[in-house]
């Protein structure tokens, strides 16, 4: 038997609709962000963070996140081998563990050379990981950098590095803190008397929060990962105005991407390879290539990418990640112009392949090419020198003001002889904006490029009204 369709009266409709407004104004907090399942956090208290400093931090479009502890000298999951563990490997952990760590070929200028030329604007660093151990001189408690054999203040000689490098300075700190229900013989999470020390743990990592922000001048941003966040988030916001929190306030989807764009700031955080932390062995990174298509969607959707790096227990960078980050750099050294300083679009993604930016004051709209990328060296799609394709542009249309060039290629074409057939072409056809490109430079021996080429076109329209 069919079923007839259900039909509301025009005042059960009003009802309706008025219901689910006055959910939405009731409980923003719970709300999903465009129906992705993206809930931004709750906070304690009224305080947020500054406007301005959320709309400078939407410039910074890439970070380097930096795990690191004491605990890389097992190659372990960073801090959580802690969990389930018995009395005797706890034991050992806490307290013989830390004796043993001696980075002595930490370098935070190394660091940052690598970060900034990848294109980072800002760096994020473990101060504290879940395992409680503190990466700075803590009067709070021994359980830190001050009683290994290197017995230098780590979190200051990074802060140094950062600031002599123009780098912005950011902090993970973790409120949880397994050394602190360690000392109480409590498990490390899924404890049944964890709740009556709540209080105590919580005035505890203020004077964490205290040390780190009083004691290194001032910071930029904080990242607050898991525990009791929003009432340090809060607390942030009281001591410490011009801090920018992103977990703790903002979306922060974590080794993933949004199908669809967030509004307002937000940041991804990805592992390199498949560990926060240096892991000796069984590892598997991503490609350079994947790592850039990363990048690209995140700003092509509003967001920062928070790429890690998981120092050795020596402090040196590994070779493997030191690579992938060499080869983000020659990308961005190329096609920076199209990252930073730029706004969405209309659309995220092109349905013809690639992706979309526009610069801040709309002049320019970049146009990546993901769908000539591949990580396989004989890929057919890997764009070869002095080729030539033809790529469909369906949001757009040209204007009679419309340029379009490559980014890093000269397109002044006058100045090559006529056998060098390097013009862009373009023309309006009824599907979208047809262009005819050439890939000229010369930046791989090989003749091939595994990355995304940018079109900047200049006097370009979307097809459909432009959206702030």
């Amino acid at each position: 038997m069919r079923m007839r369709p259900l039909r509301l009266s025009g005042f059960i409709r009003v009802v309706v609709r008025t219901t689910c407004i006055l959910l939405f104004v009731i409980h923003p907090a719970t709300t999903l962000v465009h129906g992705q399942g993206y809930e931004r956090p709750r906070m304690s208290g009224t305080l947020r963070n500054q406007p301005e400093r959320e709309e400078e931090f939407k410039d910074w479009g890439l970070g380097m996140f930096v795990h690191w502890s004491f605990d890389s000298q097992l190659g372990s999951v960073i801090s959580h081998s802690m969990d389930y563990a018995s009395r005797d490997y706890l034991d050992r952990y806490v307290n013989e563990l830390p004796k043993t760590f001696n980075p002595t070929e930490y370098d935070p200028d190394e660091w940052m050379e690598i970060a900034k030329l990848a294109g980072a604007k800002y760096m994020v660093f473990t101060t504290k990981h879940h395992s409680g151990f503190c990466m700075w001189d803590s009067k709070t408690t021994e359980f830190d950098i001050m009683n290994t054999p290197y017995k230098k203040d780590i979190v200051k000689s990074y802060v140094d590095a950062c600031r002599r490098h123009g780098m912005k300075v950011g902090f993970y700190y973790s409120p949880e803190d397994f050394a602190f229900h360690y000392e109480r013989d409590i498990p490390a999470r899924g404890g049944k008397d964890a709740g009556k020390h709540h209080d105590e743990l919580v005035a505890y990592t203020k004077k964490h929060l205290d040390e780190l922000f009083d004691n290194y001048g001032e910071i930029d941003v904080v990242f607050l990962d898991g525990g009791h966040k929003a009432e340090l988030a809060e607390y942030i916001h009281q001591k410490w105005p011009k801090v920018i929190v992103t977990r703790g306030e903002m979306v922060t989807p974590e080794q993933k991407l949004p199908k669809e764009p967030i509004p307002g700031p937000w940041e991804t955080c990805f592992t390199l390879g498949n560990q926060w932390q240096y892991k000796p062995t069984n590892e598997d990174y991503k490609s350079g290539t994947k790592l850039i298509n990363m990048l690209i969607e995140t700003r092509a959707k509003g967001g920062n990418l928070l790429i890690n790096m998981g120092p050795m227990p020596s402090g040196k960078v590994p070779l493997e990640q030191e690579e992938r980050f060499r080869e983000l750099a020659l990308w961005m050294f190329v096609n920076d112009k199209a990252i930073y300083d730029i706004k969405s679009c209309v659309v995220a993604g092109s349905r013809s392949g690639g992706y979309y930016t526009q610069s801040k004051d709309g002049k320019y709209v970049y146009a990546f090419l993901t769908q000539f990328t591949d990580d396989d060296p004989k890929g057919s799609t890997q764009w070869g020198r002095s080729v030539r394709k033809e790529v469909l542009l369906k949001e757009l249309k040209a204007t009679p003001e419309t340029k379009i060039s490559v980014l890093g290629q000269e397109d002044r074409v006058e100045k090559f002889t006529g056998r060098h057939d390097l013009g862009t072409r373009f023309r309006q056809t009824e599907d979208g904006l047809e262009v005819s490109v050439k890939r000229a430079q010369r930046l791989y021996n090989n003749r091939r490029w595994p990355n995304a080429v940018v079109l900047q076109l200049e006097g370009v329209e979307f097809k459909r009204p432009q959206t702030q």
